[in-house]
């Protein structure tokens, strides 16, 4: 029997969170994901107790058993807010008088820079030569621009829509995080590019597909078919670890506080929603200046 069979109240939580709260698709499926892990561990552990019985000692043991699998204390920490939520809409609608997860303490995660690519090396990407007659390499090529010009996430430059180009202005309207809208500008060569490719898109394919972006069979493109194409890319010019889109965007705010960009502004770029999230990029540039400071000082 399906979990939201046995828990009917978690489906109307996700539905709750799609309608109500309008989520990203993105984000409706981490939490989807996490809330199914938890009540099948309920059901398997503890033979599928009532919502209105599940106690703090139940949430505790899901939550050791999160750690001796090896599960990093991010994701555990993405759990437990998960699980606030979902207790919280079950105290909304009258299905629970008190949450269990007041005396859930969340695991301090380990705090670690942002990793980026230098400048040099994201110059020397772009400037590598492209197959035109490719329309897959064309596609990711355009798409790891917009990447580093924007600082956009991954899941906002698959949905991204024509309508959210605006040519006329320069500009971008993204949809980041709880559907919050924000502006990016734009140079006009990277405009007049996107422009090119979206009218040779629809002479291939027509007009049907809203998303700027879709490959060579006309379908949009998937998560995992632009994350490996962008860490196979920076792969040419990186040894870094970690090689992603994400890693583009922790350039793009690195690289404009490095050249004197406002904290608060790079804060709108990227979509934060506090300037907290934005202040970690500082401290990489402090950490840069640090490795300068160490090379060149002959006191150092």
């Amino acid at each position: 029997m399906p979990i939201t069979e046995v828990y009917t109240d978690a489906q109307k939580f996700i539905e709750y969170l799609r309608h109500e709260k309008r989520y990203s698709k993105h984000t409706l499926t981490a939490y989807e994901n996490d809330l199914m892990q938890f009540l099948h561990f309920q059901i398997h552990q503890f033979n599928a107790p009532a919502l209105s019985d599940i106690q703090a000692p139940f949430i505790k043991t899901w939550l050791a058993f999160l750690k001796e699998q090896g599960i990093e204390s991010k994701s555990i920490k993405r759990k437990i807010s998960t699980l606030k939520s979902f207790f919280r809409f079950l105290q909304k609608i009258g299905c629970i008088h008190q949450s269990p997860m007041v005396t859930i303490i969340a695991p301090k995660a380990k705090k670690q820079l942002p990793v980026f690519v230098e400048e040099t090396k994201i110059q020397a990407l772009l400037q590598m030569p492209v197959d035109e007659t490719d329309w897959d390499e064309r596609t990711y090529f355009l798409v790891l621009q917009l990447f580093y010009h924007t600082g956009m996430r991954l899941s906002e430059l698959i949905y991204l829509s024509e309508k959210q180009i605006d040519a006329a202005n320069q500009q971008i309207k993204v949809l980041g995080k709880g559907n919050k809208e924000r502006i990016i500008p734009i140079h006009n060569q990277l405009q007049q590019q996107i422009m090119a490719y979206i009218n040779e898109k629809h002479q291939k394919f027509g007009s049907q597909i809203e998303q700027v972006f879709v490959n060579h069979n006309n379908k949009p493109l998937k998560h995992r078919q632009v994350y490996e194409q962008v860490k196979r890319r920076l792969a040419l010019v990186t040894t870094l670890k970690k090689k992603s889109p994400h890693v583009l965007r922790h350039s793009f705010a690195t690289h404009l506080l490095n050249n004197g960009a406002d904290l608060n502004a790079v804060k709108e770029l990227l979509g934060h929603s506090s300037l907290a999230a934005t202040q970690v990029y500082t401290h990489t540039t402090i950490e840069k200046l640090k490795e300068v400071y160490k090379k060149a000082h002959p006191k150092a």
